[in-house]
């Protein structure tokens, strides 16, 4: 035996229980990714999203690493990887999205310029 099985055949014998655990988990884990991780699940390179945004592969990896950034840099990052960004600010007596942030987005502002 070569040791090889079907994914279908490993996974089809878990458990109801915990393939509902696993689920769950792979929900949150769509919700909450880094943004290198969110531009590969997007199916996107460095160098294609830098292409869409007419910046230079090497802004792309900068940003990636970054911890804090304008919500402009961050919104038009999101834009190019054709999605929108909203901030929503999470009360206990409900979440209120934040408008106040201007809608258009240079490519340039990716880099500083």
């Amino acid at each position: 035996m070569s040791g090889r099985h079907k994914f279908e055949t490993l996974t089809g014998k878990i458990p109801a229980k915990r393939r509902k655990r696993i689920d769950l988990e792979k929900k949150r884990l769509r919700r909450e990714m880094a943004l290198h991780e969110l531009r590969s699940a997007r199916n996107l390179t460095q160098v294609k999203l830098a292409d869409i945004l007419k910046v230079e592969q090497p802004a792309i990896a900068r940003i990636e690493r970054r911890r804090d950034m304008l919500v402009s840099k961050l919104k038009g990052l999101v834009k190019g990887m054709g999605g929108e960004l909203r901030l929503v600010a999470h009360f206990p007596d409900g979440d209120v999205v934040i408008t106040n942030f201007a809608s258009g987005i240079a490519a340039k502002s990716l880099t500083g310029g």
